[in-house]
């Protein structure tokens, strides 16, 4: 089957998912009570996924985790009222790359790519405590989050000095 064939079935079955569940709200109330402003964007992420899957493009997994993520980020600022953590949330969007880059890997046997992604959710989950620390979201390093830094920069000097050359 050849690309357009592909990316036309993939339009329609996002557009009949999408038909589906708006219908489907219709009709069963109390699954509008949980369908929130942010859902829209989780949404969106699921789409661009199924859009990438059903068309053969596993690089859509990148864009689908990276709303998908934000927008799961925005349904838990809105459940919490917690919006100041705009502050250091941010530090996970590298994260939410690491994972739609893994599963790029994943679906395109690319193990290259798979660790590259793996890199990429350790800086992000570094870059999360070092900046929740320093703005006492988490309070478990105390004084000592600069460690997280010293650790990262360690790190990184040893890919650099030691790490496979291509």
């Amino acid at each position: 089957m050849n690309r357009a064939k592909r990316s036309g079935i993939a339009v329609g079955v996002v557009l009949v998912l999408l038909g589906a569940w708006f219908l489907v709200v219709q009709f069963v109330p109390w699954l509008e009570g949980w369908f929130s402003w942010p859902m829209i964007i989780v949404g969106v992420g699921v789409l661009l996924l199924v859009f990438g899957l059903l068309s053969g493009e596993p690089g859509m997994a990148v864009p689908a985790c990276v709303v998908g993520g934000i927008g799961g980020l925005l349904y838990w600022q809105n459940a919490t009222g917690n919006w100041e953590s705009w502050a250091y949330a941010w530090a996970l969007i590298p994260g939410f790359v690491g994972v739609g880059t893994m599963l790029m890997g994943i679906l395109s046997r690319d193990g290259g790519q798979v660790r590259s992604a793996a890199w990429l959710l350790v800086i992000s989950a570094i870059l999360f405590v070092v900046f929740g620390s320093f703005f006492g979201a988490l309070g478990f390093l105390g004084k000592y989050w600069p460690v997280l830094l010293i650790l990262l920069g360690v790190l990184s000097l040893f890919q650099g000095l030691f790490g496979r050359r291509k």
